[in-house]
């Protein structure tokens, strides 16, 4: 990766189109190639020549690829000047900025597009979401509850694991400072990705992950969100030993699900892994994880218990799972190196 790569790949009017584009939101080829009125195996070239500069990465989601800056990959001060340079729009030729402006308001056709299937995603599903919302307290007032345990203060980097529709991020948006949500359905990835298509991508990063296996940085996030979620878990243990392995030291870790019930058909027909948790067991995964729990409540007003558990990650301290792995780690030191140590 060279600065001269770079510049060879800026010198083509369509990829500086999409570069100028993806200042604005993370878009997929198709989207791209929408826009720009060209043909997605042209823009695709384009793509493969950006993602080898260094400018964007590429990211499959599902049977869709979707493109994001990626211009830290030259280090933080010539990132910050190219991502000025292209807002400006300083270094364009007249035809160009008109043409970039009319891209601009084609995106309006891309978000309306991205809405509108939303909407028939949710259309379709509505009536599961509806009988199951039905049999506890409202989301509103779950939602009030989670915000004052929360706090007013500054969340900073939020993680939202199982995002599904994005609400937590929406609903936490004025008190972050940037939001990874991660699902492992690319079908819900497109419902938050319509939901939250007003932040830029320097604030959300939208990624089709695992809960078992977070393909995430360890230590990077301040605030960790697992909202009507962790029922799904056939090893709750081990999701939340990701989400310690994931949190910075003393970050906070949110646990929104539902007290111990009885509703066997939730576990049939909704694919419920877990019928609700107690204190007890969400004290000891929580522990185990690496956390200490804070506060909790419940929100009683139906046939389900809501339970709302706060966590802080326990500073310096290592979990179970990374205490196997650096013994694993010592015992299999060559002989040579632990007589050297």
């Amino acid at each position: 990766m060279t600065m001269l790569s770079l510049f060879r790949a800026l010198a083509d009017p369509s990829r500086l189109r999409i570069m100028l584009l993806l200042q604005r939101m993370e878009l997929s080829v198709s989207e791209i190639a929408l826009v720009l009125d060209q043909s997605q195996p042209r823009v695709s070239r384009h793509v493969r020549i950006l993602n080898e500069a260094g400018l964007a990465e590429r990211r499959k989601e599902g049977s869709w690829v979707f493109l994001r800056p990626s211009l830290y990959a030259f280090g933080s001060q010539t990132a910050d000047a190219l991502a000025q340079l292209l807002k400006s729009q300083d270094f364009a030729e007249d035809a160009l900025i008109a043409q970039s402006h009319a891209d601009a308001n084609r995106l309006h056709d891309v978000r309306a597009q991205r809405e509108t299937q939303a909407a028939e995603y949710f259309a379709a599903h509505a009536r599961n979401w509806d009988a199951i919302r039905s049999l506890y307290v409202s989301e509103a007032r779950v939602e009030t509850a989670l915000k004052s345990m929360l706090g007013p203060e500054n969340l900073g980097h939020l993680l939202d694991i199982g995002t599904g529709t994005g609400r937590m991020v929406e609903l936490l948006t004025p008190q972050i400072t940037q939001a990874t949500a991660v699902d492992n359905s690319p079908e819900m990835l497109r419902c938050a990705r319509a939901k939250l298509q007003h932040l830029g991508p320097s604030r959300l990063n939208l990624v089709q992950g695992d809960f078992n296996a977070l393909p995430l940085e360890a230590a990077a996030y301040d605030t960790v969100m697992l909202h009507q979620v962790l029922h799904y878990a056939q090893n709750p243990e081990r999701v939340i030993a990701e989400a310690g392995r994931v949190t910075a030291s003393e970050g906070c870790i949110a646990i929104v699900d539902f007290a111990p019930h009885d509703m066997e058909e939730l576990r049939t027909r909704d694919a419920h892994a877990r019928l609700g948790f107690s204190d007890s067991q969400i004290e000891k995964l929580l522990v185990d994880g690496g956390f200490s729990l804070e506060q909790s409540n419940e929100l009683t007003g139906g046939k389900l218990t809501v339970k709302i558990w706060l966590g802080r990650r326990s500073r310096f301290k290592l979990t179970p799972h990374l205490k196997a792995r650096k013994k694993l780690s010592k015992d299999t030191t060559p002989p040579s190196k632990k007589a050297a140590a």
